[in-house]
């Protein structure tokens, strides 16, 4: 996740890259068929997706103990640990590093003069709030649609399902 800069006609935006949205709905389909395990084409297939973009993305989440890889005729992946124990954020950071970056910066090492001196301080606050949300739903809680009452909330604003 990154923060980018506004474009010509475009507002800033925190921004969910393709690999993190790939890795999310992987990990959605391993966290409907826990324990069992599902080949990378099952998942490609569960949800359309590239199955060669797919096996780096699985890669990553391997490498950061998000997913087990079996090898052999049965083999496939599932979740290292149950859905409920596995978070969006976590999913994300193992794809896509920090969840805010602020030019190939944590928000925390970004320094300004002047009027922007305390710029580091929203940016931080930016960080802050995206974990709040993808820190605090889990796999499971997603595929029910029983997210935090926090988190629900959210979606209920007038403004939140509008483009700014």
């Amino acid at each position: 996740m990154c923060i980018r800069r506004a474009r010509a006609g475009h507002d800033s935006q925190v921004q969910i890259s393709a690999r993190g949205d790939y890795a999310v709905r992987a990990s959605l389909s391993l966290a409907q068929a826990y324990p069992a395990l599902m080949s990378a084409q099952a998942i490609a297939q569960d949800q359309d997706m590239p199955r060669k973009f797919l096996e780096a993305v699985l890669a990553d989440l391997r490498r950061a103990g998000v997913v087990r890889a079996q090898r052999g005729a049965e083999g496939g992946y599932t979740l290292s640990h149950p859905p409920r124990d596995v978070t969006i954020g976590q999913i994300l950071r193992a794809v896509d590093g920090p969840l805010a970056g602020v030019r190939g910066l944590r928000p925390e090492e970004t320094q300004y003069t002047g009027a922007a001196e305390n710029l580091p301080n929203l940016w931080v606050a930016v960080r802050a709030a995206v974990r709040e949300v993808v820190d605090e739903v889990s796999l499971a809680e997603l595929i029910s649609g029983r997210m935090p009452a926090h988190v629900r909330k959210l979606t209920t604003r007038p403004d939140a399902w509008q483009p700014r």
